[in-house]
Formats: C-alpha cells, sequence, structure tokens
C-alpha cells in the first residue's frame, strides 16, 4: 500500500521510495528484507545520508546524516530473519513544517557485520534509495535534454557513443535508454544498444550516457536515433555520427530533441506492497535490485 497512484507504471517507484511532500507531512512505506541463507540473520536496518555526484547515486559511509535522513526512521532498528525467510519493515518519514523547499537523498540501510577477528568486522549493506521533493502541491516536474553526442573507437576496434545529458528539471533521473544506428547513404541499421545503466543525475547537474555499440559496425556516417528515459519521461534525440577508422574519438555532433512522455505525482493506492531489497553475505538473493557491500546504492 506504498506506491503513489500517479507513479503506479513509474518503475523508479518500485525500486525506491519516490515521494513530493508538503511541510509538516508524515508517510509510512514498507520494506522486505529477504534471507536466502541457511542460518538467521541478525540485520540492523537504519537510514543514512546520499548525494548524487558524478553521475552515481552515493550512499555515505556509516550513518552518516543529513536533512532526509534525521526525517526518516524505522519502526524496527533490528531485524532477526529466518533463514530462507523475510521479514518486514516500515519507514517511516515525517517533514518538519519548517523544512525548505528541494529534493532531497537518503538511502535505508539493511545492515548484517561478521568476521570479526583481530579488531576487524565485516560489514555488508544494501539498500534503497530514497527521494523525497519538499514543494507540495505543485511538484518541481522533471526534464532533460541532450545536446551533444559523440562517436569514438576503442583500441580494439570496439564502438562507443556518448551522449551528454544535462538535467533540466527539478527532480533527480535515473537515465536508461537505447541506441539505434541507420545508415545515412544507404538501408543499413544497427542496434538497438543498450545504455549503460547507473546514470543519475541531480537537478542542474550534467554527466554523459555511455552507449557500447556491442556489434562491429562500418565509420558511417550514421544517423543515431537516442531514445532516453527516467521513470515515465521519455525523450528522442538525433544526430548525424561518424565513428573513426582507427581509434579516437570523432567531432561532437549537435542532437535534436523530439519529445514524449510525461510524470505526475501523489495518491495512494491501496493493495501495492513496496518490496525493498534486503540482506547481503554473500549468497543472499536481492528480489528488487542488486545490493552491494560498498557505498553505491
Amino acid at each position: 500500500m506504498d506506491i503513489p497512484a500517479d507513479l503506479i507504471d513509474d518503475p523508479r517507484a518500485r525500486h525506491y521510495i519516490v515521494d513530493n511532500l508538503t511541510p509538516g507531512t508524515t508517510v509510512h512505506r514498507r520494506i522486505e528484507v529477504l534471507n536466502t541463507t541457511d542460518s538467521t540473520l541478525h540485520v540492523d536496518v537504519y537510514p543514512a545520508a546520499a548525494t548524487i555526484a558524478h553521475g552515481s547515486f552515493v550512499g555515505a559511509a556509516g550513518t552518516t546524516r543529513n536533512d532526509l535522513s534525521t526525517w526518516t526512521s524505522l519502526k524496527r532498528k533490528t531485524l532477526d530473519v529466518p533463514a530462507h525467510d523475510t521479514a518486514r519493515d516500515t519507514v517511516t518519514i515525517a517533514v518538519p513544517k519548517d523544512a525548505a523547499p528541494g529534493e532531497r537523498y537518503a538511502v535505508v540501510w539493511a545492515q548484517v557485520t561478521g568476521g570479526e577477528g583481530g579488531g576487524i568486522a565485516m560489514v555488508s549493506r544494501t539498500g534503497i534509495r530514497v527521494y523525497l521533493s519538499v514543494g507540495g502541491h505543485n511538484p518541481p516536474a522533471p526534464n532533460f535534454t541532450a545536446r551533444t553526442m559523440t562517436a569514438e573507437r576503442g583500441s580494439d576496434g570496439r564502438a562507443i557513443v556518448r551522449a551528454q545529458v544535462f538535467n533540466t528539471g527539478g527532480r533527480a533521473l535515473d537515465l536508461s535508454g537505447t541506441l539505434r544506428l541507420s545508415s545515412v547513404s544507404g538501408s543499413l541499421s544497427a542496434g538497438p544498444y543498450q545504455v549503460q545503466l547507473g546514470t543519475s543525475l541531480a537537478p542542474r547537474q550534467s554527466e554523459p550516457v555511455r552507449i557500447p555499440v556491442t556489434d562491429q559496425v562500418a565509420d558511417g556516417p550514421w544517423k543515431a536515433t537516442l531514445e532516453l528515459k527516467s521513470g515515465l519521461l521519455v525523450k528522442k534525440f538525433h544526430a548525424e555520427i561518424k565513428f573513426r577508422h582507427t581509434q579516437g574519438i570523432s567531432p561532437a555532433a549537435a542532437m535534436d530533441a523530439e519529445a514524449s512522455g510525461g510524470v505526475a505525482l501523489k495518491t495512494l493506492v491501496p493493495g501495492i506492497l513496496l518490496l525493498g531489497t534486503a540482506v547481503l553475505i554473500a549468497s543472499v538473493r536481492i528480489r528488487r535490485r542488486h545490493g552491494s557491500s560498498t557505498a553505491d546504492v
């Protein structure tokens, strides 16, 4: 019962906690911890700060705090999860009445500590991202544009395309998409090629997205069509590119945009359970998304 109705088709809302709230609002989101090991795991569950930098959503070390993490609490701070079983917890976010407008980021971590010896402990954790915009009735809209595209060829002859993306909206983006190529002077076509996942952008940030071309393609010129999406927002961009015959990067080509899609927020839908991800160590399976024992989320 935890996904806003207008985000019911938004894949980001099914993987992460995403919301827009007015100051003074309190919301609850349920998560699930899954243990696929053969023994009971003692799990610490807690919120901590996060940032978006250099195209990545990064959880801070340990229990580092920020505004959003101090507004966030767990109903149970520890869970004993039986072998091959699950346990649920409830995340509560209470936005203060004097909270300033803007988007904030945090992580709800599930952590297992073990392997202690010689003063060293092995800590494994996985998390659910939290994207919270404070604004209320007129939430900022997500938006982005891509302005230039470069074609490059590596020392092994493999082709790579990069597109510089700018977050021009008021919400963070998690970008995915595909690239298609068609010959400018013939009938050849190639693709679709998947955008390399993991590029996140906060408002006003800009980073390149990377698309490996997994086929051996000619130098071109090619008409490139790049479809990018974040949540329900989808845009297409076009450029004419040409790969170098040998290793190197061709001059950047300008892109033109063809937009479609849109995003809206709010109102909870009964009957929808947000299944967060779970507890780790080496043999633990993550139901919703891939976890990590590093700071990246």
